[in-house]
């Protein structure tokens, strides 16, 4: 397609825009080669060319306003396709409900096209240019996209940078021996070799998929399966497979999709003797990936799927020659974390401890999206560092805590859960679970105790209150508006009854019929609507963490051109009191609730908290 003259300046101008934040990293990565950039700028410039005029204007939109996605209008909602509407073309029938739901971001669970069998729940993907052919084909998915987008919706969708499925077509190429697409992955004939990063590699899915390598006779070379046999690394030390990677980018982002999740991040880069996990070359890959979108599709933002140790955490948003330039987004999974430790424990003290030692207050160009449950399994990333500096609190002992009390199995758990992959090594262990049933919801109904239900339900409210306001853009999971429980039937089908995880992924219940998820449903939508009603949540805005001296309070500070607004939450069954001078140190002087829109009293001068009680103090 030929390009009009201004489509040629604004892409020329882009490519000196972002020139130096491209090549500094690919320079660092592969040294200079001027073919090289010859090829990628070809690449970029085809890829502009083919742009629809639709999505052009899109990216002159964001281009005048590149902090869009940092406004408190946004609002994320997450699901799977065939669990939400069965189809793409489903999805049109309840674009109303994301409306009303007052939903401006809309995340594809994985929705490309997956081999055939065990697919790692499509995280196994063996065509990317290409929708599940169960879900619909690539122009049901742009006609969706298409509609979410003139109703105010972004879309995202996952894309995994770690791996394809080794029935990708490169995998098939490498299989049959063509030395080229033998480079894309990570190969060897030598055992020796494997064994020799064995050494320092921890392994992921060490029920499922012991090691980290496979050896397949049929072509006589051990390949890098991290996550799972089907799942082969690619090399990404190979020139080539950034520009297929940057290809399928573009080509997604002229499908429709305003944001792409990037998968399994953390393990892109491998160096022996190290656990190749949160290597700086990720850092340098992820900063190249987002300058060369930013050239030929800026409306697209990255979003970084990295859930790792707090230390290693921040830099997917960028620090030092990284800052502003990496990933725009990435998953604040030490506040999810914390939000159930402190859930369990009722105490605060060790989420207000890290939070305030890891985290920046605000960062450059990008921020977290906050999330109480996702698709995925609880890992309880607690360091023995942080848990060390509470008192008759230790990392292993609170990590066996929780995993016992969100499986239901220590004394006065409300919880209804499962236990994933076991580690026998270190006796780490993960979660599984819905949101309500990890909040008591699911034991409470089952007990009939109106009370339990009405505490549940407040568990839940203040959970999301707190994803709201934290700081960044909060993700809803399918399902925890209307408080959905535990699918146990998932163990009966065949293709899930190996991964538990699939007990938190259950289908929609459109009926919503009942109590209890009528509440949940109507206290989400007045918590979204509060959210967005208060530039103080801009995720531009700072998060300053407090420390209010009551064991079951997490209080935070947003200041925004407003003032302030203080976040207060009860972690607790108990009512719990904080000195109003708290407040007004805080610069609160009103003490009136946001969140309820009504005044605050403060008898004998003490501000009083109902249990799981939540708070915006302007």
């Amino acid at each position: 397609m030929a390009l009009s003259r201004a489509d040629r300046r604004s892409f020329d101008l882009r490519w000196q825009r972002s020139h130096a934040d491209l090549f500094q990293p690919l320079e660092r990565l592969y040294g200079a080669n001027p073919e090289f950039e010859s090829r990628l700028r070809k690449l970029l410039l085809a890829r502009w060319s083919e742009r629809p005029a639709e999505l052009k204007d899109l990216d002159l939109q964001r281009d005048l306003q590149p902090s869009w996605f940092l406004s408190e209008n946004m609002v994320g909602y997450v699901f799977y396709v065939d669990r939400f509407a069965g189809t793409f073309n489903g999805v049109l029938d309840h674009v109303d409900y994301l409306d009303d739901l007052g939903i401006t971001y809309v995340h594809f669970m994985p929705c490309l096209k997956p081999r055939p069998g065990d697919s790692d729940g499509g995280y196994s993907v063996m065509d990317y240019r290409a929708i599940n052919p169960q879900l619909g084909a690539m122009a049901d998915f742009e006609k969706v996209a298409k509609t979410l987008r003139h109703r105010g919706m972004s879309v995202c969708v996952d894309l995994v940078l770690n791996h394809t499925a080794k029935e990708h077509e490169w995998a098939v190429k490498a299989q049959a021996g063509e030395a080229g697409y033998q480079a894309y992955y990570h190969m060897f004939e030598d055992e020796r070799e494997t064994l020799d990063y064995e050494k320092t590699l921890v392994e992921v899915f060490p029920n499922d998929a012991p090691g980290n390598f496979t050896l397949y006779p049929g072509f006589g070379k051990y390949v890098w399966t991290t996550f799972n046999e089907h799942q082969w690394d690619l090399n990404w030390a190979n020139p080539e497979v950034f520009l297929e990677i940057i290809d399928i980018m573009l080509n997604l982002a002229n499908r429709g999709v305003d944001s792409l999740r990037l998968d399994a991040v953390a393990f892109m880069w491998k160096q022996l003797g190290t656990n190749c996990q949160n290597l700086p070359q990720v850092h340098d890959l992820l900063q190249a990936l987002r300058a060369a979108t930013r050239i030929a599709a800026p409306a697209l933002i990255h979003k970084a799927e990295a859930i790792v140790a707090p230390r290693d955490l921040v830099p997917y948003l960028g620090i030092g020659r990284h800052r502003g330039r990496e990933a725009n987004l990435a998953y604040h999974n030490n506040l999810m974390v914390h939000f159930w430790s402190s859930l369990a424990s009722r105490k605060s003290a060790l989420m207000t401890h890290t939070l305030k030692t890891h985290f920046p207050e605000c960062c450059r160009n990008g921020c977290w999206t906050t999330y109480i449950r996702c698709h995925d399994d609880i890992g309880w990333a607690i360091t023995e560092e942080d848990g060390a500096a509470i008192p008759h609190v230790s990392g292993p002992g609170h990590r066996k805590f929780l995993a016992d009390f969100y499986a239901g199995k220590h004394p006065g758990s409300f919880a209804r859960g499962g236990i994933f992959q076991e580690n026998a090594e270190t006796g780490d262990r993960r979660n599984s679970g819905t949101f309500a049933s990890l909040a008591g919801l699911e034991a409470a109904i089952e007990s009939g105790d109106g009370q339990a239900i009405a505490t549940a339900i407040d568990r839940m409210l203040m959970g999301l209150a707190l994803i709201a306001s934290f700081g960044g853009l909060p993700l809803l999971y399918m399902g925890d508006e209307i408080g959905l429980t535990n699918d146990y039937a998932s163990a009966d089908e065949p293709a899930h009854a190996h991964d538990n995880r699939w007990m938190h992924r259950p289908r929609m219940n459109w009926a919503r019929q009942g109590s209890p998820q009528l509440k949940i449903f109507e206290g989400t939508k007045h918590i979204v609507r509060r959210r967005k009603s208060l530039g103080h949540l801009a995720a531009s805005n700072p998060t300053q963490i407090l420390e209010p001296q009551n064991q079951s309070i997490f209080a935070f500070l947003r200041m925004g051109d407003e003032g302030p607004l203080l976040g207060i939450f009860n972690f607790s069954e108990l009512w719990q009191n904080l000195p109003a001078a708290f407040a007004r140190g805080h610069g609160i002087e009103r003490f009136h609730d946001a969140l309820s829109d009504a005044s605050v009293m403060t008898p004998n001068e003490q501000l009083q908290i109902p249990p799981y009680g939540r708070i915006w103090l302007v």
